[in-house]
């Protein structure tokens, strides 16, 4: 095994690390891992990140369901449109589009390089998202109230995305549902890993009819990144969760322009 394949394994381990420890997040480095260090097409590492981020975030959801701290409810009306947009994006979209699209001047714009190109469009924007992160942690228990129209368009763009790149989308659907559906942010962390693997999976699912996959590389991957999880969880009793994320925050930001420079210059 080369030291480029060793370096992406243990990146499925700080994937499930990083969702364990700050409870989102982890899916952003799933697709430069396979991408960069593991040289998978890129149309073929978001199917896998689709898979790998779905069953990582289940267990994660599993253990937040012991403890009642998934609304269902909210999941539902929110992962439905989400759901939807994922399996059609995957299934349908995605092989629709040409594998050339545009030129400027020598550049030629491939399906690849547009998918990759969106993708560090996205990790900048988690980045922020994560380096301010002004939400307040208010965990009081209020009336839930739901903004439908809101609810099902956000649902629609989130499924997409994640459809797209391969991500779970959490820096989206947590403020989603502290705004939109008025959770406490515990109990909107909870429900968004329930949401993200639910909608993971199902958009997984369209890839199947598509793509070869290759289950003897992608279950022990999503076997290290499990592992990876509930060490996680173990640290985070000693690690304040707030600081670390806005340092990944800042290691998201510079991968993401990274990503740009590599597809661009490199």
């Amino acid at each position: 095994m080369e030291a480029i394949e060793i370096i992406g394994y243990i990146g499925a381990l700080l994937i499930g690390l990083v969702l364990g420890l700050i409870g989102g997040g982890g899916s952003i480095l799933t697709v430069p891992i396979l991408v960069y260090a593991l040289t998978l097409n890129p149309v073929l590492a978001t199917a896998y990140s689709l898979f790998v981020v779905g069953t990582t975030s289940l267990v994660g959801a599993i253990k937040n369901m012991m403890k009642g701290m998934v609304d269902f409810k909210t999941a539902i009306i929110f992962a439905i449109p989400a759901f939807i947009a994922v399996y059609l994006t995957r299934a349908y979209l995605i092989p629709a589009i040409p594998d050339e699209l545009f030129t400027i001047g020598t550049i030629v714009v491939t399906k690849n390089l547009a998918i990759m190109l969106f993708f560090a469009i996205i990790m900048l924007l988690a980045s922020i998202s994560m380096i301010r992160n002004n939400r307040k942690e208010s965990d009081e228990e209020s009336v839930i109230t739901y903004n439908y129209p809101l609810i099902i368009v956000e649902g629609l763009v989130v499924g997409t995305i994640t459809g797209i790149v391969g991500a779970g989308g959490g820096f989206l659907i947590i403020p989603a549902l502290v705004l939109l559906a008025k959770l406490p942010m515990k109990k909107a962390v909870a429900t968004s890993l329930f949401i993200i693997a639910i909608k993971s999976l199902i958009g997984f699912l369209g890839d199947v009819k598509n793509l070869e996959i290759d289950w003897a590389f992608l279950l022990p991957f999503t076997a290290l990144s499990i592992i990876g999880i509930f060490l996680g969880i173990w640290l985070n009793k000693f690690i304040d969760g707030k600081k670390l994320k806005k340092a990944f925050g800042w290691f998201v930001l510079v991968m993401g322009i990274y990503i740009i420079y590599k597809e661009l210059v490199m």
